[in-house]
């Protein structure tokens, strides 16, 4: 009976921890509801003053981008600014022959004119971090815009984001991420569905209470001094961005995010592409939590509820470990439920727990319409769209809890670019790709093996108990099969 009690205190520990999340989404969907209608006031430079337009230096850190370079540098030259208040850094780590050709578009460019600097590094030394950090010793920028290699900012992108800053106190602005690929694949709609719902419900919820928020990586700007008094860059974690944004608003930074600004950007279209950004950012996640718990807790400047939902925050990712051992214990508690009678009223008390589902669904929901518009039709899209979402989203579970222990245990990992591939419709290839990882990953054979578990899970469903079966997990367990053999099959053929 030792084993049992254990199985259940963890199973409940998980259920716990997971309907707390809840709760705080559930209050960042209230903020969100408030919030979203209201009229921005924010101070805002004067750009009809020319005396008002700030320098701008735009960086680009880059490394092995031969299929997106080209269309990147020509979408950033488009960018309406005063080009005597403007300047480009295109950090460049390659070392594949898309340096060639990015030194050759780069000479073009400024040919028109357009202040853009090519600059290299001789070694990867803090990855990403590292080239912002060295980029930034040279900046001639008050302010500091930052893009990805697959995103696309509109023309008139900056004249969007920069007056903002005029309030001295804010040190970012972040805008939403778009997706040029969202109906692509099954994949890219449900990496669009999580992405959306960070962007609206968890980026305002948290903002417009003053609660911590984080810079994306890309899409956003900083002010100079904002990075600097914040400590730099540092390439400690593999979610540097996240990092140097809780340093910054731990220095009493506000952050100031524009929901209704959209930055387009390109979804990876395999599997194994998302795999390694799911990776990293995961592992990041925990890598801050462990950096950046103690200094939240004892920070005197920092409100208890701002406290609450940054320890939230930053074990975002840490829920796919309580989501995984939930799923593995399912199994187990189904047996113990049908076989210990004195029991059943813990398990009536447990049931409660599936409103911590109804909570993310409700979340969704709005998130959802806000995007695609309400009404019924819309709403059943809507319900096919959350369940394969849950569904893949679990199946992830597995890849995702290995990256968190390794961040929470402090094991060490290079920052594994994700492949971009200029891909918009299904038309387009990608298969001759060659940043491509082909050697599906070791945790695929587990992957395969859970979808068999939970075949087992859902055959247990008929043979439990002596009055005819126990049918209440088998729904579950049916999504978990669901997503466990879709991240299975498309890892082992490497498809979209």
């Amino acid at each position: 009976m030792v084993l049992e009690y254990l199985i259940i205190a963890v199973y409940t520990i998980c259920l716990l921890l997971i309907f707390m999340y809840a709760i705080a989404q559930l209050n960042l969907l209230l903020n969100y509801l408030k919030f979203r209608n209201k009229e921005d006031n924010s101070p805002q430079f004067n750009f009809s003053n020319t005396d008002e337009i700030p320098y701008v230096t735009i960086q680009l850190p880059v490394y092995n981008e031969l299929y997106v370079m080209k269309r990147l540098l020509k979408n950033i030259a488009k960018l309406e600014y005063p080009l005597d208040k403007l300047e480009i850094q295109v950090l460049d780590d390659s070392t594949d022959e898309s340096v060639e050709m990015t030194a050759k578009e780069i000479k073009e460019i400024q040919e028109k004119g357009i202040d853009i600097q090519h600059i290299r590094r001789t070694n990867r030394k803090g990855f990403k971090a590292g080239a912002l950090k060295e980029g930034l010793k040279i900046a001639k920028g008050e302010f500091i815009a930052i893009f990805d290699a697959d995103f696309l900012p509109q023309k008139e992108w900056l004249y969007k984001t920069v007056p903002y800053f005029k309030d001295a106190e804010i040190g970012v602005v972040q805008t939403r991420w778009g997706h040029i690929n969202r109906d692509y694949s099954t994949l890219t709609k449900i990496q669009a569905f999580a992405l959306d719902a960070h962007f609206t419900l968890e980026q305002v919820g948290r903002n417009s209470k003053g609660h911590f928020i984080n810079f994306n990586g890309t899409a956003g700007v900083w002010r100079k001094e904002c990075i600097y008094d914040a400590g730099n860059w540092e390439g400690d974690t593999l979610t540097e961005d996240l990092d140097l944004s809780y340093r910054a608003q731990l220095k009493d930074w506000k952050f100031k995010y524009l929901e209704k600004v959209v930055t387009p950007a390109e979804l990876p279209v395999v599997i194994s592409a998302a795999r390694s950004q799911q990776f990293r950012w995961n592992k990041g996640g925990a890598e801050n939590f462990q950096k950046m718990m103690r200094r939240v807790i004892t920070s005197k400047n920092v409100p208890f509820r701002t406290k609450i939902h940054s320890l939230l925050h930053l074990l975002n990712s840490s829920m796919f470990t309580c989501i995984f051992l939930v799923a593995v214990l399912s199994i187990p508690m189904l047996y113990i439920k049908n076989e210990y009678a004195h029991l059943k009223y813990y398990f009536y008390v447990m049931s409660f727990f599936v409103i911590s589902s109804l909570i993310f669904f409700v979340c969704y929901w709005h998130m959802y319409k806000n995007i695609y518009g309400g009404g019924f039709i819309k709403f059943m899209k809507y319900i096919g769209a959350f369940l394969t979402f849950f569904s893949i989203a679990m199946g992830f579970s597995l890849h995702n809890t290995v990256a968190v222990l390794e961040g929470h245990l402090g094991k060490k990992s290079e920052f594994v670019r994700t492949p971009k591939f200029n891909i918009k419709n299904i038309k387009d290839g990608w298969k001759s790709n060659k940043y491509i990882k082909k050697k599906p990953s070791v945790h695929v054979v587990l992957e395969g093996l859970l979808a068999i578990y939970f075949v087992f899970g859902m055959y247990s469903a008929f043979i439990v108990g002596d009055q005819g079966g126990d049918f209440g997990l088998f729904p579950f367990h049916l999504m978990l099969f669901v997503g466990f053999s879709y991240v299975f099959f498309k890892s082992i053929f490497s498809k979209a």
